[in-house]
């Protein structure tokens, strides 16, 4: 039975959001459910978490890798310390399941879970799998991966082959989307740009430019920019003197209605951002973060823009009238953008979520799982239905990994709200 679940990690949106929307799919399936959250006081979570009213408490862990030397010693010595509290965390909690969502505060929490005897398992989003990642991957019970390629780090026995889990809010917008694709286009009036949860210097500095030189602020086209906490007053300085009509904000507190709301999105590559892309379907110009493990951000972003869903530009080949010129020669054609998007669409799961809950339902109990059977190890293609109707065509390609197109009905549209701020 899952009465209660503990989620461990975050550090970064890409992390903490794929855990929310399974936890989100799960308190959906299970009235009452217990969450607890466990991560640390420099990660996304401590902002994100206290403000939506979930119980969240902070190990004493830092990072290893990316360190110099006095600063890994440091972290090693604070993993017996992170690994008492955990196990204190757990004894007192009872969880009967323990979710790894990435970042290094899940190691410590995984790992004593795994000793203690309860089940765990953990969310894989990329198509490289992380230091922590590889290290649980002998511990836990179960990996929820995007990539089919990743099952070797964690074994066909432990894998399931998922998709990386969007929020509810993305099923909603997929299902208006794939209803009426040209409505959905012709309603499009912004440009998203997203640097992630932390924000992107490069694009920050170069995309207002190159938005002006696409003649923005004679289009009627606005601009919702994510920048994170540290560049927000003068990216906001940049548009105004740019005559550029922009909303600039640290963090999207609607993510799914912005997507829906852009005819064109410029963002990195990480795995969540791309999941959301193809989840919802928007045609993107993407620009890999360039010291991302293994080069991963740029690997997916050449998968999307070899399927035609996507443009992918090096940041080291970055240049302000070039960028402006490419953006200007999309928004002058809808039908590339509809087919971008319809690409993008063909590679969306938005019922990733809900397959895991599936999953975990049948493997732990706790609620009727949706009918559809056990979730098939990643050497078997996800079948069946989910339970909001969206039902599956055949599997594709993306790159390394398995994706595929949903039907949808359309829904009613709400306001976008960013930074707290309602924007119609």
């Amino acid at each position: 039975m899952i009465e209660r679940i503990m989620v461990a990690g975050g550090g970064t949106g890409g992390h903490l959001f794929p855990g929310l929307a399974v936890i989100e799919e799960l308190r959906r399936r299970i009235p009452g459910l217990e969450v607890k959250f466990v991560g640390t006081a420099r990660g996304i979570e401590a902002r994100i978490l206290p403000a939506r009213g979930e119980s969240l408490d902070l190990l004493e862990v830092t990072p290893l890798k990316g360190q110099g030397f006095g600063a890994r010693f440091t972290s090693l010595t604070r993993i017996p310390g992170a690994m008492m509290q955990a196990s204190s965390l757990i004894r007192s909690f009872q969880p009967d399941l323990v979710l790894g969502v990435g970042g290094y505060a899940s190691g410590p929490v995984l790992l004593a879970a795994s000793l203690r005897g309860r089940p765990t398992a953990l969310l894989e989003q990329n198509a490289h799998v992380g230091m922590t990642n590889r290290i649980l991957s002998r511990f836990v019970d179960r990996a929820y991966i995007t990539f089919d390629h990743t099952a070797e780090v964690f074994g066909q026995t432990k894998s399931r082959l998922t998709g990386n889990p969007v929020r509810r809010d993305f099923v909603v917008v997929a299902r208006r989307a794939l209803a009426d694709p040209e409505g959905f286009e012709s309603r499009a009036r912004t440009v998203l740009v997203l640097g992630g949860s932390q924000g992107a210097r490069k694009l920050n500095e170069d995309v207002p430019r190159a938005l002006a030189q696409a003649g923005l602020a004679d289009r009627g086209i606005r601009v919702v920019h994510q920048t994170g906490e540290s560049m927000r007053a003068e990216v906001e300085k940049t548009y105004k003197s740019l005559g550029i009509n922009a909303q600039v904000v640290t963090f999207i507190d609607e993510i799914a209605r912005a997507y829906s709301n852009a005819a064109l999105v410029v963002a990195r590559a990480g795995a969540t951002t791309l999941a959301e892309l193809c989840a919802i379907g928007r045609p993107s110009i993407l620009v890999p973060f360039p010291f991302a493990a293994d080069d991963h951000q740029a690997k997916n972003a050449a998968a999307l823009e070899e399927q035609g869903a996507a443009i992918c530009i090096r940041e080291s080949e970055l240049e302000v009238n070039a960028l402006g010129t490419l953006v200007a020669a999309l928004l002058e054609d809808p039908a590339k953008r509809q087919a971008m998007s319809l690409a993008a669409r063909t590679h969306g799961r938005p019922d990733a979520a809900a397959t895991i809950v599936d999953d975990m339902i049948g493997w732990l109990g706790g609620a009727q799982p949706r009918g559809d059977g056990p979730v098939p190890s990643a050497s078997e293609p996800p079948v069946g239905m989910d339970q909001s109707g969206l039902a599956p065509a055949p599997m594709l390609r993306l790159g390394e990994g398995q994706v595929a197109l949903r039907q949808a009905i359309p829904r009613p549209r709400r306001p976008l709200v960013v930074d707290g701020t309602v924007w119609e």
